[in-house]
């Protein structure tokens, strides 16, 4: 069996969002092959999947929202990729079909989640799984009349799926397709927390190491602001805390996650996966406001309603007010179920095996 997974390029949470369910489900059948078809860079691939052995097929299936830079968007720029994608497609497409009928071997394709997915599972005739918090419709739909004939185009392609792993955190997806609700897809740490603690000389209280992430564009910080908070140790990425005392910088290899068992809270903006990563470990979420995409105000909700929290407006945040000398506020609600990658994992085995579960929504 071949799994053909269609990961958009948007940003690194659907990456590691699909990760978190292939490598559940490779341990369930290690014998099936796992294809990434995506835009995505190997070296986050190979971050995200670790040992588990994967094949790369460099295609760009979306474009996302472009983004002016880690908090904000840029229709007018995403439009324009919109109409370049779309010239470009019928090459991917016929490319791709191809090289699938070339490998002999049944196929399905998983959507996470560009609608160009279903084209290429009509030609050939496969089943198709969306693994999805939101659809493109619902985003380009928040953008105005300008992106109106993109939203109906993305509906009508999401409604040709067979299944949708419909995950928490979510907008509304009204596909018209079967459905089955997962947990939080979080993926699993791989290294010795504690002897990453060391290696970085963090301290041992965990409320006072903070992580530091927001996604593949990352943003820059000011690491004269890390001086406000003499007490605490920003982990991250950002080559900019090595400037700062109290600043420990990741190798690009090494996944936040890795970390979250020894880190109380998290500054970042709303983001699908890091929400998943965070609520399953137990980490507090400093969420700092984000405009312009229209999942974020919905993230922000769910945070509220599930997570533990402290809310930042983007002025706070570049004047350093990061809040980490308050408590955490607690959910209004109760945590979200987890393991959701697993149930997603046993899903596709199902609907493989012909004995799926599914409700039609």
């Amino acid at each position: 069996m071949l799994i053909y997974a269609c990961i958009s390029s948007h940003g690194f949470g659907h990456g590691s969002r699909t990760a978190a369910v292939l490598c559940q489900l490779h341990r369930l059948r290690p014998q099936w092959r796992l294809v990434l078809s995506t835009g995505l860079a190997p070296s986050f691939l190979a971050t995200a999947f670790g040992p588990v052995p994967v094949e790369h097929r460099p295609c760009q299936w979306d474009v996302g929202v472009l983004q002016a830079d880690a908090l904000g968007s840029d229709p007018q720029a995403t439009l324009e990729a919109l109409e370049q994608l779309e010239h470009n497609l019928p090459a991917q497409l016929e490319r791709e079909f191809l090289w699938l009928r070339s490998q002999a071997e049944p196929v399905l394709v998983l959507g996470d989640v560009p609608p160009a997915a279903a084209l290429l599972a009509e030609q050939l005739q496969a089943p198709l799984v969306w693994l999805a918090s939101f659809g493109w419709e619902a985003i380009y739909g928040a953008l105005g009349p300008a992106f109106a004939a993109w939203t109906a185009h993305c509906l009508s392609l999401y409604r040709r799926g067979d299944l949708l792993l419909r995950c928490p955190l979510a907008l509304p997806m009204d596909w018209g397709i079967p459905s089955r609700d997962v947990g939080l897809t979080a993926g699993e740490p791989r290294c010795d927390g504690a002897s990453l603690a060391r290696q970085f000389d963090l301290p041992p209280q965990r409320d006072r190491c903070v992580l530091v992430s927001f996604g593949g564009l990352g943003y820059r910080l000011d690491p004269q602001l890390l001086a406000r908070w003499p007490d605490h140790v920003f982990v991250g990425h950002g080559p900019e805390l090595a400037a700062a005392a109290n600043g420990r910088v990741l190798p690009a290899a090494l996944r936040p996650l890795e970390l979250m068992g020894h880190c109380g809270r998290l500054l970042t903006k709303a983001g699908y996966s890091s929400f998943c990563e965070a609520m399953t470990y137990g980490v507090g979420i400093h969420l700092v406001h984000r405009d312009g995409f229209a999942e974020a105000p919905v993230l922000e909700e769910h945070l509220q309603q599930h997570g533990w929290h402290r809310l930042l407006s983007r002025s706070q945040f570049e004047a350093g007010d990061w809040q980490l000398d308050q408590p955490l506020l607690a959910p209004q609600r109760g945590p979200l179920p987890k393991g959701g990658a697993l149930q997603a994992a046993e899903a596709l085995v199902e609907l493989i095996s012909g004995t799926d579960q599914s409700t039609r929504t």
